[in-house]
């Protein structure tokens, strides 16, 4: 398990998925803000689930998080589009509305890019969000990622077209950010 201050991210157990489906995917609004695909009902102990992982993919690390104190589930992150020859790889995450506004989602960014960086030696890490997914962005903005520009109705939500923020972070970054620095 990689841990953090609040959170710790763990493999993904079988009896997290329908949680997850329930708490997160079958959240209509939440989900058409959080993925890029339109939603879609899925029936429950569907292998189709979103949350269900293949362990032979190599271009995604999904986690389940869990509170540190307790273990108990409170969402799904993931490191996705990874790639080894480049080096990059993007960072995705989705909390259950009981740990949302508790400082979780600054920690979970934290440990993805502790993971990215130091555990699969990667040079660059990116989030693309909603304009107007304020914790998003006060999380990536917490662990040094720097906005790099914005794409014009990049995203179709609930019938409309959204902008998206893009950020990013350099391993060089990371490692000077002064929440990572040896004796902070």
């Amino acid at each position: 398990m990689l841990k953090g201050d609040k959170v710790g991210l763990r493999a993904r157990h079988e009896d997290d998925i329908p949680i997850l489906q329930s708490e997160l995917y079958d959240d209509v609004a939440t989900q058409a803000r959080a993925n890029g695909r339109p939603w879609r009902p899925i029936t429950p102990g569907s292998k189709d689930s979103h949350f269900a992982v293949d362990d032979k993919e190599q271009g995604n690390a999904p986690f389940s998080v869990v509170d540190s104190d307790s273990g108990t589930l409170i969402g799904s992150a993931v490191l996705w589009g990874i790639d080894d020859h480049n080096r990059t790889a993007h960072i995705g995450l989705w909390l259950l509305s009981s740990a949302r506004g508790k400082g979780c989602g600054t920690d979970v960014v934290a440990v993805l890019c502790h993971y990215g960086f130091v555990v699969r030696g990667l040079h660059r890490l990116q989030i693309e969000t909603l304009t107007d997914n304020d914790a998003m962005l006060r999380s990536a903005e917490r662990n040094g990622f720097v906005r790099e520009g914005v794409l014009r109705s990049a995203a179709w939500v609930m019938g409309e077209f959204l902008d998206e923020v893009l950020l990013g972070l350099l391993a060089e970054e990371w490692k000077t950010h002064p929440k990572n620095s040896p004796g902070t």
